[in-house]
């Protein structure tokens, strides 16, 4: 595998030919995107989500030329203040045509899950996101292994299979 930086990832988010599907797995994260907007909600002060607006635009883009986003949540309930968090703010980005859904861990138990998130794109390059304890960003491997593709794309098609589409996903 080879490590990857922001730069090349970013890249690879802008510049995928077909599809793009992400498989979330941890109850919390910690980006350096996210923690000053999580800051705000945690002090119930207001957010605008203006944000998001790049990355929205990117996923218009996207879906104008029939490109597919989908990412698939699997999480905890009742969910962690960041799912929740999570959940508060998806709506802009389904709006702009990224498919989300979310699935309860106690659904996911008797599937072959691979040990990091992942985004496959094309079906040619799977990109695994590495962790801190706490959720922070620790790095990012790429591979083309087939092997890992096969992993990935059993994977996500399984968990898509039993995830609930955003707009009907109700915790508990």
């Amino acid at each position: 595998m080879a490590s990857l930086d922001e730069a090349e990832f970013d890249r690879l988010l802008r510049t995928f030919e077909r599809s793009s599907d992400h498989l979330e797995t941890r109850d919390a994260y910690g980006t350096e995107v996210e923690i000053p907007f999580m800051a705000k909600r945690a002090a119930q002060e207001p957010d605008d989500l203006s944000w998001l607006d790049d990355w929205c635009g990117t996923l218009r883009s996207h879906v104008a030329v029939g490109k597919s986003v989908r990412r698939a949540r699997v999480v905890s309930e009742p969910l962690s203040d960041y799912q929740r968090w999570s959940l508060s703010i998806a709506h802009p980005m389904v709006e702009a045509g990224e498919d989300i859904r979310w699935i309860p861990r106690s659904r996911v138990s008797s599937l072959a899950l691979p040990g990091n998130d992942f985004y496959l794109f094309d079906d040619r390059l799977v990109v695994f996101l590495l962790y801190t304890g706490n959720g922070l960003n620790a790095g990012m491997e790429a591979s083309t292994d087939p092997a890992d593709l096969n992993l990935c794309r059993s994977a996500f098609d399984a968990v898509w299979k039993l995830a609930i589409p955003h707009r009907d996903y109700e915790p508990k």
